[in-house]
């Protein structure tokens, strides 16, 4: 069994309405999960499949960083999927820094968190004072780069040139892999 703990205006989002949201991660997950709304403390066990139960304590803490559910089920589509934080705090001096840096992240209107999202294929969502992320490994490698660019102060054209590089480099290897055996390379 493990524990993980949430936000309190998080718990709402990780039960759902009537609690289907709780009842589809217990399902998905084969897990069960023990919710104590005073302090935000999950309690996620295991009852079935101990490789799919591995991701229980994941998902309920991407919720917890801000994702919607559905999102956070994408960790069990695959093996290979990666959650990640992004400690936006950590990066800053001051509460006006971390409001600054908060806000390279997102970008106008969100551009740059969108960016992320389409460059790379990964799910990006920025709350309180983290970054997450839900992807494939070279995803969340490529988001956490580009994070951290932006977090050293660099300029919003090289990060946005940096993903495209990336994105570049991953469609390249997917029709690698993807090409057809006798066919002409």
């Amino acid at each position: 069994m493990q524990h993980v703990k949430i936000p309190q205006d998080r718990i709402g989002v990780l039960i759902g309405e009537g609690g289907e949201t709780m009842r589809e991660i217990e399902a998905e997950a084969e897990v069960r999960l023990d919710i104590d709304s005073e302090n935000g403390s999950v309690a996620v066990e295991t009852v079935g499949d101990p490789v799919l139960g591995l991701k229980g304590p994941e998902i309920v803490r991407a919720i917890g960083r801000g994702f919607a559910p559905e999102d956070a089920l994408r960790l069990l589509e695959d093996d290979m999927m990666l959650f990640d934080v992004v400690d936006i705090d950590a990066a800053s001096r001051n509460k006006t820094d971390m409001k600054r840096k908060k806000g390279r992240l997102i970008g106008e209107g969100g551009r740059t968190r969108e960016l992320m999202e389409e460059l790379t294929g990964a799910d990006v969502v920025i709350y309180g004072s983290t970054l997450g992320i839900i992807g494939a490994p070279q995803e969340v490698d490529a988001v956490r780069s580009a994070a951290e660019m932006l977090l050293d102060g660099a300029p919003h054209g090289a990060v946005y040139s940096f993903l495209e590089e990336k994105h570049n480099e991953m469609k390249h290897k997917g029709m690698e892999y993807h090409r057809f055996p006798g066919g002409q390379s």
